[in-house]
């Protein structure tokens, strides 16, 4: 028997085919360590996991209750950004560190923001079907009536990693850049070409608002019906972040009664949609299917970070990227200070 268990509920999301755990085991070698799957339903698992020496959290919502069965949990691991399908509270209050993996794809999504701006912008989707129609001639009138981009305004709404590095592909295409974030400092969004805004300032002044805002409870519909109302007619609106952080039947009125021109979207409240959602029936509106982070890198790069998060806390140091450090300083792992990897935790 392995001197540390970890367990995961049994299958996986947001992965390719093929499944195992070979590339998380990379950074486990020489701990004695391994990765077993529990029921994904919430007793059987909590049976499962109960003197497990950490959790991969995936494909189930981590619960309180989950972790308050936990007798010998060391760490929590998500191989996400996101960290919504784990009660942090409840880790936090049982002293037990919960790791994301916050910077590992980063440039896709920032990709994916740019081509859904672009496309939208263009209209590229209406321009498809008219030539697929055989209205060939409809397709240059129809860009007439628009503006050129350069010169026009890219609102952020937060501006974390994926924003920032949206503003760096934004800035050669000539836009103006302004963002609200309350909890960035003004010189920090200074060093992207970006002015600060209100929120209002933000919905009111852009051409294209893109939301970025994280999956969390005070974030769900921070953006409502009073803010698109406040829009362009000929706004677009983006969001390659988090769906229920927008009320999105705010955003189905706002598109069907004009208040905005339209919207470029990733993300849903619900997904995948029900096959009644407006959303798929609107001409005025872009979608995939939460795909931003995805590419040929995306599926080794995060499974490797799970490995290295688990690893290193089971081998007794802090971990990389903790999302309630605060627990950090009441534990007895160590501090470490990797040439070339950052400032741990609180980088």
């Amino acid at each position: 028997m392995a001197k540390y268990r970890i367990v995961t509920p049994a299958g996986a999301s947001f992965t390719v085919a093929g499944g195992g755990y070979a590339l998380e085991s990379e950074a486990l070698a020489g701990l004695d360590a391994e990765i077993v799957e529990g029921p994904t339903d919430e007793a059987g698992f909590i049976a499962a996991a109960k003197t497990a020496d950490a959790v991969y959290a995936k494909g189930i919502p981590i619960t309180k209750a989950i972790i308050d069965a936990l007798e010998n949990c060391k760490v929590i691991s998500l191989g996400s950004v996101g960290v919504d399908s784990v009660d942090v509270k409840a880790a936090t209050a049982r002293g037990i560190p919960v790791t994301n993996i916050p910077d590992t794809f980063i440039e896709e999504v920032a990709d994916h923001c740019m081509t859904l701006l672009l496309a939208g912008f263009r209209r590229l989707l209406e321009q498809d079907r008219m030539v697929r129609e055989g209205r060939w001639k409809e397709g240059r009138p129809a860009l007439l009536k628009l503006p050129r981009l350069m010169g026009q305004t890219l609102g952020f709404v937060s501006f974390g990693r994926v924003a920032r590095a949206v503003a760096k592909r934004a800035a050669p295409f000539g836009l103006r850049l302004i963002a609200y974030d309350p909890f960035v400092e003004e010189m920090l969004m200074s060093e992207y070409g970006v002015m600060p805004a209100t929120l209002n300032e933000v919905m009111e002044q852009s051409d294209f608002v893109s939301m970025h805002a994280p999956a969390r409870p005070e974030c769900t519909h921070m953006l409502r019906e009073e803010h698109f109302r406040r829009m362009k007619k000929s706004a677009i609106f983006v969001n390659v972040g988090r769906g229920p952080t927008v009320d999105e039947s705010a955003l189905i009125k706002a598109l069907q009664e004009g208040w905005i021109a339209h919207a470029a979207l990733d993300v849903l409240e619900v997904e995948p949609p029900s096959h009644n959602n407006p959303l798929l029936r609107m001409e005025n509106v872009t979608l995939t299917a939460h795909v931003a982070s995805a590419s040929a890198r995306f599926d080794e790069a995060r499974k490797r970070r799970v490995g290295h998060e688990l690893a290193l806390v089971l081998s007794g140091k802090w971990p990389m990227s903790c999302v309630n450090p605060a627990v950090l300083q009441n534990t007895t792992l160590q501090r470490w200070q990797p040439i070339g990897m950052g400032r741990g935790p609180n980088s």
